[in-house]
């Protein structure tokens, strides 16, 4: 037998990313621990671009659009997580630059209905062989440009 993953529902813009929270991952207030937020944020952030290809596999030179660094990081939390379970995680692009890019998120409910945590973080692409800011690939930019959030 086989298990299918959860179909997540659908959001206006972006994607929702279906997360677990485990018993180990709550504080001893029975809480998520806070830098549990940007972990489930990453490993999502991970699973979407593995959908595309774009992954780190031991080789930066071959790496491509997954040799990228973070430059800044702003999380804000607005309800706490106090049980296991299934939650998700909504990402989205909020700027698709040259070299760089900033992409939102929201930690949430499974069905994407209420919010517990919500930031934004920015990335840097880099040359693996420098270390220096260096453009996105074409094939990188076209699926960036599907997850832009629509401007308000």
């Amino acid at each position: 037998m086989t298990a299918e993953a959860p179909i997540a529902p659908a959001v206006a813009y972006g994607r929702l990313i279906p997360v677990t929270v485990h018993f180990d991952d709550l504080d001893a207030l029975g809480l998520l621990h806070n830098a549990r937020y940007p972990l489930m944020v990453e490993r999502a952030w991970t699973e979407l671009w593995n959908e595309h290809g774009v992954r780190f596999d031991g080789d930066w030179h071959a790496a491509g659009d997954a040799c990228n660094a973070v430059r800044e990081l702003r999380i804000g939390y607005e309800a706490p997580v106090t049980r296991p379970g299934t939650y998700a995680v909504h990402l989205w692009l909020e700027r698709l630059g040259t070299t760089g890019l900033t992409y939102g998120f929201r930690f949430c409910s499974a069905d994407g209905t209420r919010t517990y945590a919500q930031g934004a973080r920015v990335l840097v692409r880099l040359d693996a062989t420098t270390l220096r800011p260096t453009p996105w690939t074409d094939a990188f930019r076209a699926v960036g440009r599907e997850l832009l959030r629509p401007a308000d």
